[in-house]
This record gives C-alpha cells, structure tokens and sequence, in this order.
C-alpha cells in the first residue's frame, strides 16, 4: 500500500505513518520522564503535600489544552502545532510568537531531561552524558520515525514497569503514612499554583502528537483520540507515583531529594531495587528526551518552510522523509545547553514557554464555534496557561518573558526591514 504524505515546496514530504498507538505511546514517553523524575521535587519543595492538589491544577489546565489542541489538530493536520493553529486563526504575528516560544521553551526541556539522564547514570559526569544522549538520540530519529516510534515503545514499557514496582514496593512498606499526604501542609496558594505550573511541564507532552500531524494517518480521527487517551493514562500514573512517594517520604524529604523514587524505595526498606529505579529514570528521561527533539525539529521545520527560520532548515530528507537539518540544527543547541545549564532553572523556563504556546492554543480554538459551550474549555485553558505562567518562580517569569518579549522584537524588525 502506497503510504500518503503531505508535500512541502519542492515536492518531498513526511510520510504518514502512525496509528492511534504510536501517537498515544509517543505522547506518553515525552509526558512519563519529565513528571515523575524531574518536576515532584521542586513540586514539593514550593507546595509540600499539597502539590497534588497542583496535580489536580495541571491537569485541569492539560484537559483544556488538550481539548484545543485536538480540535486543532484535526482541523490543521501539519506539522507545526499550535505554530500553524495561531497563524491561520489568529494571524502570522501570533503563529510565530507560538513557534518562537514553543521551540526555545522546548529546547529547554531537552536540556532538562538530558540532564537528567547524565545525573541518574553517572552524577560526576552528568553533563557529558548528557550530551553523548543528545545525540545518540538524535541520530536515532535522523534514521526516520519508525525507528523512533518503536523505541519509544520500548522505553514506555520499561518505564511504567519501574513505577509500578515503586508504587507496590512503597504503599505495601510500613514507612507508608497518610499523615504525610496532608494537603494542609503547603505553601500557600502561591506555592501551590507555582507547583502547578512545574508539573504543568510533565503534561505537556501531548503537544507532540499534535506536532506530529504531517505523519500520521487520519488525523482527523487520530489525534482528537490519541491526545486524551495519553494524558489520561498518564494522570493515573503521576497520582499513583505521586501518593505513593509522598507517603513514604513526606513533602521536605521529597522536595530535598535528587532521586527522590530510588530515596523512597530505599526509605520503604528495599534498598536492592534502588538501582533499577536509577535505570527507569534514566530510560524514562531518554524516551522524554526522544519525544522532544522530534517535537521541536518538526515545529522548526514548519518556521522555516514560512522563512520565520533559515529556509534551508525545511529540507526533507530524500529517503528517510524527516526533516533532517532542522533535527541536526536542535540538536546541536541542545547538545550546547546540556554542556552548561541546570535541571531546575531549565524547568522554570520551559514551562513559561511552554505555557505561552498553549495559550495561543487556546485563543485559537476560542474562534472555531461561537457557541458558549464549546468555549468553555478554551476560556478555562486560557487563563490557567497565563496564570500558572506568571505563577512561577521569578527568576523563571523574568526570563522566559524576556525571550518571549526578545522573539516579537525580532518578528517586528524582520517586517519592518521587509517592508522598506
């Protein structure tokens, strides 16, 4: 059977190839990784026990987008995301600002989560681990989205073993107490909406099903399913993990620990699957890692077909049918950040990004039907995204704001010098 493909200038394009399970696992390996090994520490180190109810928060504000995302996505099924959803029912400035945010919030995030694998695998060495991930994984998806497709299912199945491990091995300890799950014990309203918007940046790895448009079969009714089943999957995953972790730990111990899943089956007395769960964090990090990239290459191809980017950043490759220059350029600068910044400050930052593009998400999907109802979930969408934004910590808001501010001032002198 002879696959469909979108076309692009020039007459070679991505090729369809995913089903309804490859987008929901893609889904999951970009949103598992990031929420349970990287954001509940500085979760409850803001909110305390009370960053499940910033869970709860985050998905409320997740279900939205995911709403809007979908109907967009099945409406405009190109690669780009909400990058081509702002251009075409908002405008070209408001595409780009969600291309702009979207691809430096998200490279980011691939920071993040390389980080995270080098501070599992060899924490004297995290840096350059990171990097050898960066692109050992990048060649990877060089090699075409099958390849890619069928990793990820492997790391999702390894993943979700090691937590559920964690999860028996925890509640069935004596160290469990649900004294310790105590919501009352937080940090304010502040602290809570600041947790809320760090593990906002667990869920937004559905974005990458959206992103993936251009190669995936019927996207009309691929992704409006794909989308919902991933993050639903993956609440039950981070408020399993999240309870049983917290009832083990309480919230200053969790919110202290560097690996706070191997601390707390240590703390639960089975110090001799602490190593297994340093290996699913780092596995779960790399299939996050693997999402990412290609998440933000197929954005960066999507700029750069509008000349938004460097035109030569849209090529397809001839025979693997990915865009293979715009997935070397990210990971390259991803390779260059993981070299020098931190895991937390990289969370902060990604998440205002990140939080910014949804909104545009959610705009847009305000102008598909006038009717109240249909409006509800982009209004709620809307102003979570920009209140969770602002709600993170400052150095976060400051800086991910001005990059935000510095993309518009670049948009701006770009049509004013075209305009001459």
């Amino acid at each position: 059977m002879t696959q469909s493909r979108a076309q692009q200038p020039g007459g070679v394009g991505l090729r369809r190839t995913l089903g309804v399970g490859d987008a929901v696992v893609i889904g999951l390996g970009s949103m598992i990784g990031a929420g349970i090994f990287a954001a509940l520490a500085p979760a409850a180190d803001v909110a305390g026990s009370a960053l499940l109810i910033g869970l709860a928060v985050a998905a409320v504000v997740a279900y939205c987008n995911a709403t809007s995302s979908a109907r967009l996505a099945a409406l405009y099924p190109a690669s780009g995301g909400t990058y081509v959803y702002g251009r075409e029912r908002l405008g070209a400035f408001w595409g780009y600002l969600a291309g702009w945010s979207f691809v430096v919030g998200k490279t980011a995030s691939c920071a993040a989560m390389a980080l995270t694998v080098g501070a599992y695998v060899w924490p004297g060495q995290a840096h350059a681990v990171a990097v050898a991930a960066v692109v050992a994984l990048t060649a990877v998806n060089y090699g075409g989205m099958q390849k890619s497709a069928l990793l990820t299912r492997v790391i999702v199945a390894v993943v979700l073993a090691v937590l559920a491990c964690v999860v028996v091995v925890c509640l069935g300890s004596g160290a469990a107490d649900a004294a310790r799950l105590d919501v009352g014990r937080s940090g304010g309203a502040g602290g809570l909406l600041q947790a809320a918007g760090l593990l906002f940046f667990a869920f937004a790895g559905y974005a990458r099903i959206a992103t993936l448009g251009e190669e995936v079969r019927e996207p009309a009714r691929t992704i409006p399913r794909a989308i919902p089943l991933a993050l639903g999957i993956t609440l039950v995953v981070y408020a399993a993990v999240a309870v049983s972790v917290l009832s083990v730990l309480g919230a200053d111990r969790l919110g202290h620990a560097a690996a706070p899943l191997a601390d707390a089956v240590r703390a639960a007395g089975v110090p001799a699957l602490a190593p297994a769960v340093r290996v699913g964090a780092a596995v779960a990090a790399l299939g996050s890692l693997l999402a990412l990239i290609l998440g933000v290459s197929r954005t960066t191809l999507a700029m750069a077909r509008d000349r938004h980017l460097p035109g030569a950043l849209a090529a397809v490759h001839p025979r693997f049918q990915v865009p293979h220059r715009a997935e070397l350029a990210i990971g390259a600068v991803v390779a260059a950040l993981a070299a020098t910044v931190d895991v937390r400050g990289a969370i902060g930052f990604s998440s205002f990004g990140v939080l910014v593009y949804y909104a545009i998400a959610n705009a847009s999907a305000w102008t598909l039907d006038s009717s109240p109802a249909s409006r509800i979930a982009p209004v709620v969408g809307l102003l979570g995204c920009l209140t969770l934004a602002f709600a993170l910590p400052g150095v976060s808001v400051v800086v991910g704001a001005g990059v935000v501010c510095l993309g518009a001032l670049v948009y701006g002198v770009r049509r004013w010098v075209a305009a001459r």
